[in-house]
């Protein structure tokens, strides 16, 4: 029997991550980044904090745990997804989508390295003809690596990615079993909040409310609604079912998605180099996430 829940999962993450690299470059036209990335998470905490008070399920979860869920916080969210809100004040959020499809490739060889998985040939063809694809969508955009002004954020992008990379490996290595996905990304959500305001504070962000749009607003308060909750809750329940490298490939689709939109909301053309780059990418992810049984429940 097919695993519907799984299915669903690597759906919601595919369709919302492929809207919050707009999403945070929206949020960082009048709002400091990195208060972008502490009151979407804060606020992410608070509705889970909502949610679990409501099931009577928030509760405190141990020491040993809280350290798991403290390295999670410090690897996905403050370096991860907080350099990234901060990269977009200085790269094209389309250079930071290009950047971020990279993780399959430092996934796959990441957990590879720690016996995660074995390397096969299918594995390593579906993630490089995947990437082959982000490539050619950018192609005309790849001189943007080399633009003084954008290298500081490509060096941010890049410990990010690392961050991603190292943050999926770890929780996939550590094979923790929870019973609760909220109640540990309650804990996260909650770290990474505090932990990014102190940094906005220590880089003398300027608190300034009176000059956030509310254009602004509304795409931090989405990103903390479905960038954060519903697509990390997808995430960490992916992870349970199939191999890092397999959901890291889902950058690659969010990348479809992110110029889809741009067509859609800005009028940007979709060429012949977009429909073969899509395919490209399709069939990378098609060939290391196939196998007959993938999508079969656990006994």
């Amino acid at each position: 029997m097919k695993d519907n829940r799984l299915l669903l999962a690597l759906v919601a993450i595919s369709l919302i991550w492929g809207t919050t690299f707009l999403g945070i470059r929206v949020a960082v036209e009048t709002i400091p980044p990195w208060f972008v990335a502490g009151f979407r998470q804060l606020l992410a905490a608070i509705i889970l904090a909502v949610i679990l008070l409501f099931q009577k399920k928030l509760k405190w979860v141990g020491w040993k745990n809280l350290r798991i869920q403290i390295t999670l916080s410090i690897l996905l969210f403050i370096i991860a997804n907080g350099l990234t809100t901060v990269a977009e004040t200085r790269v094209t959020s389309s250079l930071a989508s290009l950047m971020t499809a990279s993780s399959p490739l430092l996934i796959f060889i990441g957990s590879v390295s720690v016996g995660l998985q074995k390397f096969t040939i299918r594995s390593l063809l579906g993630v490089l003809l995947g990437f082959s694809g982000i490539i050619f969508i950018f192609w005309d955009g790849l001189k943007d690596f080399m633009n003084p002004d954008f290298r500081i954020g490509i060096i941010l992008m890049l410990i990010a990615i690392s961050g991603w990379a190292g943050g999926t490996i770890y929780s996939k290595k550590i094979n923790y079993k929870s019973n609760n996905i909220f109640l540990n990304l309650f804990y996260q959500f909650l770290f990474a909040g505090i932990a990014q305001l102190i940094l906005a504070v220590v880089f003398k962000e300027n608190l300034i409310i009176q000059n956030w749009s509310l254009r602004s607003i509304s795409a931090m308060v989405y990103l903390a609604v479905f960038g954060s909750v519903a697509a990390f809750f997808a995430f960490s329940y992916a992870l349970t079912k199939i191999t890092a490298t397999q959901i890291s490939l889902m950058s690659y689709i969010n990348t479809i998605i992110a110029i889809t939109l741009g067509w859609l909301l800005l009028d940007e053309p979709i060429t012949t180099k977009f429909i073969i780059a899509a395919a490209l990418i399709i069939s990378g992810v098609f060939i290391t996430n196939y196998s007959p049984d993938m999508f079969r429940r656990k006994k």
